[in-house]
């Protein structure tokens, strides 16, 4: 029987109408067995990684500086009406923290936290875990196994280098999501045109959230090339690629309605925008110089994983010789090699190499896993031996992982290395005036102005130096600053800022809180450099010996024996030493300790910590510091302190360096 007998004899088959019903029924009941499989094998690793992402996500990380802008950027957008809280000049399309404004607005969550920057994290966990499952279903259509896909979705979910840049608000995070839906969408099959339609945009929607993400255009191009039918070809892509033009033409008409495409007098331009980006920046530096930008971001990346790091690298030039894999491992070697071009290297750099990361890690642990059960082939030796060798060093990498990853995930779920600031955030509020001027980082800047602090007297410090409207509200420069709340973000930007070292420099701290990279100052800007004038003073001096002896005398003052020499040589601050002399007229005061504001030019003991009150323990909650919290607040005028707070070891009183100096007879010459 030739075929084409076989053909009409089984196109004569008489068909009836149980076998079209039950034809019917089987499709539909096999692609829901397909989803319902697919579910099974995708949520175990997108719960426990989103787990994992949410739980303390306002603790660890500290929240940082970038993270402040994009926060501030999407609040200003909804509670100001204002595209920026400070003049927009285009150094990132705005589409980016719109999205976070719109998360936010949508779900009230600047309302549900305290700290507006964790409101814009929640942004961050739902554009992660869209991230996560778009990454599974990628993963299945460049043709791995449903385990391998779990696989690649866990790793980009549960790497600690992961879990850092996910939890933070990055513009990265957002687009990374966009990306993967481009890619995904860039590989369809059926209804193609649509498909390139919405990958074209989806990938220009990725690019006006964060331009680096324009790096990943060739991948998006060559799987829509591969992938199109060439028949129609050259329509398809010829019409995706007018959809990416009219998105990215959507940002420049944007500048063009504003009249701000070009440099003019007074006003900002995208040219200027896009110019400093791609060419005035200032480069991160060398990797084999410590102290460069460059050599601390890749360092603290590989301080965060560097199992995986390795792990990415390795499989990437494995991939090389694997077809599927290819264009992957290709994406991800040129977006490495691109770092190492001499420009600028963002920090969140490599939320962009991470789904990359995990396709191939992924990819390679099913490919040595095929090699390694291949009983044909005439290179079927040499393929096993090159499976094994892959598998060994993924298994190599699992059991190095392991306890690295147990620790460091251990921090993120447990550690709270942002309390210092949001101590600091309760201090301003409770101790400083609510005219006063604050340059912050502006992780704070929300908080802050939401607490009741005028917005124009909250100034992120890179704009005390770099916004004309916001040095026009100090003319004076640092002087017209009250305090200045520095972190690790401040004192290690690479940038110097005049006004801001200035404030620093002329300032003492009043209030900190952390240690280490986490430390938070509050410093009080000594405006008048009373300090100074202060420390050539000898006629204060002798006032403030006689003061102390005198108070030495009273037996209702107890002073340790290390500070009673202080007490005799003038060198305590006569706020201190008065309200000392009327607190002991009320009961009995115990002092714990006289100290020193860090930077304080004069040397004057400004800080007291007083242990016990009135015969009542001052420490912690006891009665005794409610009582001499009492007693300082009530102090109005020249002698009130700049603050008075509860502590384990008593009530700390502090004052500023500028002490009146008319509150104590001077000796007569």
């Amino acid at each position: 029987m030739t075929t084409l007998d076989r053909n009409q004899t089984t196109l004569a088959t008489p068909i009836s109408s149980d076998d079209v019903t039950s034809a019917a029924d089987a499709r539909p009941a096999s692609r829901w067995r397909t989803r319902v499989t697919d579910l099974v094998w995708l949520l175990p690793p997108l719960a426990l990684g989103m787990l994992i992402n949410a739980i303390n996500l306002g603790g660890s990380p500290q929240r940082i500086d970038d993270e402040g802008t994009y926060t501030a950027q999407a609040w200003a957008l909804g509670n100001l009406g204002e595209l920026t809280h400070y003049t927009y000049w285009y150094d990132h399309p705005p589409l980016g923290w719109i999205q976070i404004a719109g998360y936010a607005g949508l779900t009230g969550a600047w309302d549900r936290h305290d700290v507006a920057v964790v409101a814009a994290r929640e942004a961050m966990l739902v554009a992660t875990a869209i991230a996560g499952i778009l990454l599974w279903f990628l993963v299945r259509r460049i043709g791995f196994a449903r385990l391998t896909a779990s696989m690649a979705t866990a790793l980009f979910l549960l790497s600690p280098l992961a879990v850092q840049f996910h939890r933070q608000v990055y513009l990265d995070n957002i687009a990374t999501a966009w990306l993967l839906g481009a890619l995904l969408l860039a590989m369809s099959r059926h209804k193609q045109l649509l498909g390139y339609i919405a990958a074209a945009a989806a990938f220009g929607i990725a690019v006006l959230t964060k331009e680096t993400y324009l790096l990943a255009l060739p991948l998006v191009a060559w799987l829509m090339w591969r992938g199109a039918d060439r028949t129609t070809r050259r329509y398809t892509l010829s019409v995706a690629s007018a959809v990416l033009a009219l998105v990215g033409l959507v940002y420049i008409a944007f500048a063009l309605v504003k009249g701000e495409v070009v440099p003019g007098v007074g006003r900002v331009s995208l040219f200027e925008g896009l110019a400093f980006q791609l060419a005035s920046r200032e480069g991160s530096g060398s990797l084999f110089d410590p102290e460069s930008l460059m050599s601390r971001t890749i360092g603290l990346w590989w301080q965060l994983d560097s199992v995986l790091i390795v792990a990415a690298l390795t499989a990437a030039v494995a991939a090389l010789f694997v077809r599927r894999l290819r264009p992957w491992a290709i994406t991800l070697l040129a977006l490495t090699a691109f770092m190492f071009r001499g420009g600028y290297l963002p920090v969140p750099y490599v939320i962009i190499l991470l789904p990359f990361a995990a396709i191939v890690v992924a990819g390679m642990a099913q490919v040595a896993a095929e090699r390694l059960r291949a009983r044909t082939g005439k290179h079927r030796v040499l393929s096993r031996i090159g499976g094994g060798l892959v598998a060994a060093g993924l298994v190599m990498a699992l059991v190095i992982a392991a306890p690295l990853w147990t620790a460091q995930l251990r921090g993120f779920l447990l550690a709270d290395l942002d309390e210092p600031l949001r101590d600091a955030e309760t201090w301003m509020v409770e101790n400083a005036p609510g005219d006063a001027r604050i340059l912050v980082d502006d992780a704070m800047w929300v908080d802050l102005v939401s607490e009741g602090f005028t917005r124009e007297n909250v100034v992120w410090y890179y704009k005390a130096d770099t916004d004309p409207d916001v040095q026009t509200l100090a003319p004076n420069g640092w002087r017209d600053y009250d305090y200045v709340v520095t972190t690790d973000s401040m004192r290690t930007f690479p940038t110097e800022f005049p006004t801001v070292r200035q404030a620093i420099d002329n300032s003492v701290v009043v209030a900190s809180f952390g240690e280490g990279p986490q430390q938070v100052d509050v410093r009080f800007v000594d405006g008048e450099q009373s300090g100074l004038e202060q420390a050539s003073d000898d006629g204060l001096y002798a006032a403030r010996s006689i003061a102390g002896q005198q108070l030495l005398r009273n037996p209702d003052v107890g002073v340790p024996a290390e500070e009673q020499d202080l007490l005799t040589a003038g060198v305590i601050d006569a706020r201190i030493l008065l309200s000392l002399a009327q607190l002991a007229a009320i009961g009995q005061i115990d002092i714990a300790d006289i100290s020193q504001l860090d930077g304080d030019p004069s040397g004057v003991y400004r800080q007291l910590t007083i242990s016990s009150f009135a015969g009542e323990d001052a420490r912690g909650d006891a009665l005794g510091s409610d009582a001499a919290l009492r007693f300082f607040d009530s102090l109005t005028g020249t002698l009130a302190p700049l603050s008075a707070d509860r502590s384990d070891a008593g009530v700390i009183v502090t004052f500023s360096p500028v002490e009146p100096l008319n509150l104590l007879p001077r000796p007569a010459a």
